[in-house]
């Protein structure tokens, strides 16, 4: 059975959760961080991820690839990669496919890796913390994703879920996974025909910023309008800071930190924590160890400077709140509460700014960092078919009308508008077409005029085959499932033919007909399912043998990883024993070796340490167990003879210590003994016999 699991895929951090114990827990990592940072790095023998990445990557920093969200499913030429390009270090580069890749360093050669695969790679760390930490079998999982990702960004993230050995149930909007969470550990919810509980969701995290309105029944969820600025978020007022230091140094220290990436990264690291400081204090000193040129900085800002360098982004946050509640067809006064989640929204400014754009104080009773981790751990776990969980329903929202188009072969029109924009999904429709043979059909935004700058129209491409004309008609209904699943893919569930036929249908008899009455019959048409067509689809999602591929490829990096690992262990065990055993062998091993031993082990430990700093630096792992096994041939002797004097003396004490106890006993009963014969010559009569009652 496989344990539910919802992954938050953060731009700077990722929160992992699995639903179990009646419950949903978050899942800490192998430093026992209740986050995990969102990045892959390469080095010489192995991958960095998460942690390992994260500690590495200032050292690192060329071989480092983050924000991977950013990148995943996105043109290289699209008009949004050209505001991403200056939050990396990494060398990003176009692959054949048009897409974007990241060229790194690995194992002493260069490689380049597509953003599928660096988000699968992510995935598998994540996945495998998971499996460290509950000791479950993972094998599916709902991911939340930010509201704006397109088709093409959802199937991506799937097919990265697939190379890392996960089955995705569910691509679920993040704010929807918030909302998801609060409605169903909130109580005290609207019933049957009450008035729908009104509740405005603010998501602001590192990259994003999104608005979501959502109507709240018991056990159920209606989002009604979503809106949101892709390039707003923490990494906005981090930079602003580093800017600022940037434009300060150049002046004071006269150093340019734009002009090094290490330099700028550590300042930007900085500059992070003194946006924490400052949404607590309302100044903050500010320094750096050597920066630059071994030239160290410091400085200080204050929480009015910093509302001052991010004023152009707070003058931004009105208009997602605006878009999304005219969306939803509400006002601001309708909505009856706001919640806040993700890191960003502690910033004082911000809350304000955010409060004053709904005219009324925030809430902010769900995790603001784990809210979504959790609401995608439920979401999982209601595809579970072994998990029992509360029902609840709940229903997203279509940002954009989406029109089927076919092949006109009889019909007057060739497309229809099948999911309007403002619609719910997951949603299912049946159409019936006439058909004079094999047709093509394709989904497409029926307004293009509407969608973000490079966003392409054609969504999904499909080819249906297998229909057959009968005999003496020019053409054949046929019927078509059209559906916009849980995760917002378009698709064509089933198509098949239909035919109709003539069937003999029983009349109803009337009331006050006799009960031996013959009954009769009427011949009338019925339309029946005929043939099932052939579905061949053309979507964003990765070809089967390029994805099993892919799979193959992170499994190879995945083996080499774990080597490196064990081998790193194996080196680090030879080399504990060396210092271990030579320490022991002159205190407590020392009675139990003859001087030859101690000279012939001592000799071996030389040598086993010369080789291990000299040849053995960058040995393999076989090579570290055998130097480790040949040391202990002869330790282990040693130990042996220690460990059994040490028995002996443990029996002993143990049998002292019985001994003792055996003997405290017998004094024990002896003094019960004694007292009580004395107590039984007290109760005696004296000599005459006589008692003296008076």
């Amino acid at each position: 059975m496989s344990t539910p699991f919802g992954l938050d895929l953060g731009n700077n951090n990722s929160v992992l959760a699995v639903a179990r114990n009646r419950g949903i827990d978050i899942v800490v990592n192998e430093v026992s961080n209740r986050s995990t940072p969102s990045l892959v790095g390469f080095g010489q023998k192995n991958r960095f991820l998460g942690e390992a990445g994260k500690n590495k990557q200032i050292s690192n920093i060329k071989n480092t690839v983050e924000s991977l969200k950013r990148i995943i499913g996105l043109d290289y030429n699209d008009p949004d990669f050209e505001k991403e390009a200056k939050y990396f270090q990494a060398k990003l580069v176009k692959l054949e496919n048009g897409k974007i890749g990241a060229q790194v360093r690995l194992a002493g050669e260069q490689a380049t890796f597509s953003a599928t695969q660096l988000v699968a790679m992510f995935i598998n760390k994540v996945k495998n913390t998971v499996v460290d930490e509950t000791k479950a079998n993972i094998t599916d999982v709902a991911i939340a994703v930010p509201a704006w990702y397109t088709e093409e960004q959802r199937y991506a993230v799937a097919d990265a879920a697939r190379i890392a050995g996960l089955n995705p149930v569910r691509v679920v909007n993040d704010v929807t996974a918030a909302a998801v969470t609060y409605g169903v550990f909130k109580s005290e919810m609207p019933e049957g025909e009450q008035k729908p509980r009104i509740v405005a969701f603010v998501d602001i995290g590192h990259s994003t910023y999104t608005c979501s309105i959502g109507a709240f029944k018991r056990g159920e969820l209606k989002i009604l309008g979503t809106a949101y600025d892709k390039h707003f978020g923490g990494r906005d007022f981090d930079r602003a800071i580093t800017e600022h230091f940037a434009d300060e140094f150049k002046t004071k220290y006269k150093i340019d930190i734009r002009e090094n990436a290490k330099a700028y990264s550590r300042v930007m690291t900085g500059a992070e924590r003194l946006k924490k400081v400052l949404s607590a204090n309302t100044a903050a000193p500010f320094s750096v160890e050597s920066v630059m040129n071994d030239i160290d900085v410091s400085s200080q800002l204050t929480r009015e400077e910093l509302e001052q360098l991010v004023k152009p982004l707070l003058e931004r946050v009105t208009d997602p709140v605006t878009k999304a509640l005219a969306q939803a067809n509400l006002k601001a006064e309708e909505v009856d509460f706001v919640e806040i989640v993700g890191g960003t929204t502690r910033i004082p400014c911000l809350k304000n700014a955010i409060s004053e754009a709904f005219g009324k104080p925030l809430s902010a009773t769900l995790n603001q960092d784990e809210a979504i981790a959790k609401g995608a751990a439920f979401i999982c776990a209601i595809h579970s078919p072994t998990m029992r969980v509360r029902p609840f329903k709940f229903e997203d929202i279509h940002p954009y009308s989406v029109s089927y188009f076919w092949d006109k072969q009889e019909e007057d029109e060739d497309n229809l508008e099948v999911f309007p924009a403002r619609s719910a999904f997951p949603s299912t429709k049946m159409i019936t077409l006439h058909r004079t043979g094999d047709f093509t059909m394709k989904a497409k935004f029926t307004n293009s005029k509407e969608l973000p700058a490079g966003l392409p129209t054609e969504i999904a491409k499909w080819e249906i085959t297998g229909v057959q004309i009968p005999e003496g008609q020019t053409s054949v209904p046929v019927k078509l499932k059209l559906r916009c699943d849980p995760s917002g893919l378009h698709t064509i569930e089933s198509a098949y033919s239909v035919e109709d036929v003539k069937v003999q249908e029983e009349v109803p008899r009337a009331e006050d007909a006799p009960e031996d009455t013959e009954p009769e019959y009427r011949e009338v048409t019925k339309t029946v399912k005929k043939d099932d067509l052939t579905i061949v689809a053309h979507t964003f999602a990765l070809p089967a043998e390029e994805l099993n591929a892919l799979i193959e490829k992170e499994n190879e990096l995945f083996s080499q990883d774990k080597l490196v690992a064990e081998t790193e262990d194996r080196k680090n065990a030879l080399e504990e024993y060396i210092y271990t055993l030579r320490g022991k062998l002159d205190e407590e091993y020392a009675p139990f070796a003859s001087d030859d031993e101690k000279a012939k082990l001592r000799d071996m430990l030389a040598k086993a340490e010369d080789w291990l700093y000299d040849d053995g630096y960058d040995s393999t792992k076989a090579r570290y167990i055998a130097k480790y096994e040949e040391l202990a041939s002869l330790g282990n002797m040693i130990r042996g003879r220690y460990l059994a004097k040490e028995e002996e003396k443990r029996q002993a004490l143990r049998q002292k210590d019985e001994a003792a106890k055996m003997a405290a006993m017998a004094e024990k009963m002896a003094a019960e003994r004694k007292a009580q014969a004395e107590k039984q010559n007290e109760a005696k009569p004296d000599a005459e016999g006589d008692i003296d009652l008076d």
